[in-house]
């Protein structure tokens, strides 16, 4: 017999770490809410699962870096026991000549690197530096706006001067430079910097992450400085590690929105939101739970959202035209592996934990390389050498792996979501990952034979169990015709669906990706601005 029809202030679709922001502050606010997640565990793709015996790690989120300041303070995570470690070394970068960079906190240090490869190349890193430290404020300001509604009403007119007037404070060269970072290449932007292919490399993978695209392409430098904008425990640009691993920032989230009230249900999958006379009235879940709330806000990817949650006949043909034609890919193939000893670097031999061991170790040695790795996925389904993002997150944090153990996470491009000529992911998992472990070995012998355990996720195994369609991270890639006011389409860009008391607050949501909390905050700053004279506004 189904349970007996519970009502809510709000009934939010996924207990991701956006679903579950938009629920504290909700809660916060005194809105009794429900969240309804599927799967037996809360995070989505900010979570830490055992994948061995002993063995726990991120599973496909796995650094942070974009957390926003602000809702880590409005929420109290720290409170609620997040900690962050920041990583001593940023990035380890190993050559096939045996060479390398090193990027850590001695800025001299890796000026001194860059001219030796090439000369001049330090004082392009100053340009470099300098040209996104002014451009930075502008878009962490932009993250926390609500885009203005293509409809243009006079509140989104507002809206839209509000946001015209951010670059306003810029100056001539800054606004065109903001113009060539939205427009131009990751390699054209970045080689007015630097002339050694290694040194553009270490930046230019940025534009590959949570991508499926060239970076030749056009607008893939926008890419590159969405991955430049975050801090760590107030610094800006560092990159660190969440204790526990990126599950400890969505639990510590809903435990900040469990202090507040809120309730969370997991193995809920919920299988239609109710819709009478062009309003939402609740939701039902394949158990045959039915909950009833005036507002319904979605964490999950909008294309599941309008494609198996709301009846098509409820929503209108251009808008389900729009979602069908919304991107989503980004060639990514994520792995997990348990290793019985830490890689040993040809380039910086040992196998005691060292600075090449603690930060992110980036297998892109040029931009040619990640280009051809793109056209490989292109043509034949996956790169034959892959870019390799490799993070050994053990090395800070003793809580993933037993005693003189590793654990040590691979996220990796390029990785077509779809394989031609019938073929199935399935089938060929195994192969690639093999593949992938290969081509670590190129720079540390050992690595392969050190691997006792592993857990490989293709495209198609993150949106099948994560619910990340076309495998992309990013619930939508991150192109400049889907992002701000069209993302995920024109018209409900505002964090308010098509129909009354429906809301979005996913990665498919403004500003994108990563692991910032900002779509939930935003949503639920306009779910309470509809919500006028509710006993507490917004803060």
């Amino acid at each position: 017999m189904p349970a007996a029809r519970q009502s809510f202030d709000a009934l939010i679709i996924g207990a991701g770490h956006n679903g579950l922001t938009c629920a504290a502050y909700l809660a916060r606010a005194g809105l009794k809410v429900k969240v309804l997640e599927a799967r037996r565990v809360i995070g989505g793709a900010a979570v830490t699962e055992e994948f061995a015996p002993g063995y726990r790690n991120s599973s496909c989120s796995y650094v942070v870096s974009l957390l926003n300041p602000k809702v880590v303070r409005d929420l109290e995570l720290a409170t609620h026991g997040l900690e962050i470690i920041p990583r001593p070394t940023d990035g380890f970068f190993p050559q096939p000549d045996s060479s390398y960079l090193m990027y850590g906190p001695d800025a001299a240090e890796f000026k001194a690197q860059l001219d030796q490869r090439a000369p001049g190349d330090a004082e392009g890193y100053e340009r470099f530096d300098a040209d996104l430290t002014a451009l930075v404020p502008v878009f962490r300001e932009l993250m926390l706006v609500t885009p203005p509604n293509l409809a243009a009403s006079i509140s989104d007119l507002v809206i839209a001067a509000l946001t015209l007037n951010t670059a306003r404070r810029l100056s001539a060269r800054e606004r065109a430079l903001l113009v060539d970072v939205m427009t131009a290449s990751a390699d054209e932007f970045l080689s007015r910097y630097f002339k050694d292919e290694a040194v553009k490399a270490s930046f230019g993978y940025l534009s590959a992450i949570g991508s499926m695209v060239s970076p030749y392409a056009g607008g893939t430098a926008y890419i590159l400085l969405d991955h430049v904008v975050g801090e760590v425990n107030g610094v800006r640009g560092m990159w660190g590690h969440a204790k526990g691993g990126m599950g400890a920032i969505s639990e510590a989230i809903a435990r900040s929105a469990m202090a507040h009230g809120a309730e969370i249900d997991t193995d809920e999958p919920v299988a239609e939101v109710i819709v009478e006379k062009g309003a939402v009235k609740g939701v039902a879940t394949k158990d045959g739970h039915i909950y009833m709330a005036p507002r319904v806000v979605s964490a999950v990817h909008p294309k599941l959202l309008y494609g198996k949650l709301i009846d098509a006949a409820e929503t209108p043909a251009p808008l389900k035209q729009d979602i069908d034609d919304y991107v989503s890919m980004s060639g990514t193939f994520r792995m997990n592996v348990a290793l019985d000893e830490l890689p040993d670097f040809t380039s910086v031999p040992g196998k005691s934990a060292g600075p090449q061991h603690v930060g992110s170790i980036i297998i892109c040695p040029s931009m040619r390389y990640l280009d051809q790795a793109y056209d490989d996925a292109k043509h034949g389904g996956w790169a034959k050498a892959p870019m390799i993002e490799l993070c050994i997150p053990s090395t800070l944090d003793d809580t993933l792996a037993p005693a003189g153990k590793h654990v040590a996470s691979l996220f990796c491009q390029h990785f077509h979501p779809y394989l031609a000529d019938g073929r199935d992911w399935d089938d060929h998992r195994d192969e690639v990952g093999d593949l992938i472990l290969k081509t670590v070995d190129r720079y540390a012998p050992n690595f392969s034979g050190a691997v006792s355990a592993r857990k490989l996720l293709s495209p198609k195994d993150l949106e099948r169990d994560y619910g990340l369609v076309g495998g992309c991270i990013f619930h939508g890639s991150l192109k400049l015709n889907q992002v701000f006011s069209v993302r995920p389409a024109a018209g409900i860009a505002s964090y308010r669906g098509h129909l009354k008391g429906l809301y979005l607050c996913s990665a498919g949501t403004h500003p994108g990706g990563g692991v910032s909390g900002v779509p939930g905050h935003n949503a639920a700053r306009e779910i309470l601005k509809d919500a006028k004279g509710w006993r507490r506004l917004f803060t």
